[in-house]
């Protein structure tokens, strides 16, 4: 089966979710150090930009970034 647009290898259409990736900031910030207001602000945010933005203006986002 190819590579559809928006899919990552070897992981299931249905396994990758919006809550997936709530996931994985709250790791990534947890090791940082955040403190967990910090996180639950960012985690809050995250529905407002998934539900104003699509997943190519979240990649173009990232691509133009200094991150």
């Amino acid at each position: 089966m190819g590579n559809a647009f928006g899919m990552i290898p070897d992981l299931a259409p249905d396994e990758w979710s919006n809550d997936a990736c709530r996931g994985y900031v709250i790791m990534a910030m947890e090791d940082c150090g955040f403190s967990k207001k910090d996180i639950r602000h960012v985690v809050g945010q995250l529905y407002e930009v998934f539900d104003l933005n699509s997943v190519e203006d979240a990649k173009e986002k990232y691509h133009s970034s200094p991150y």
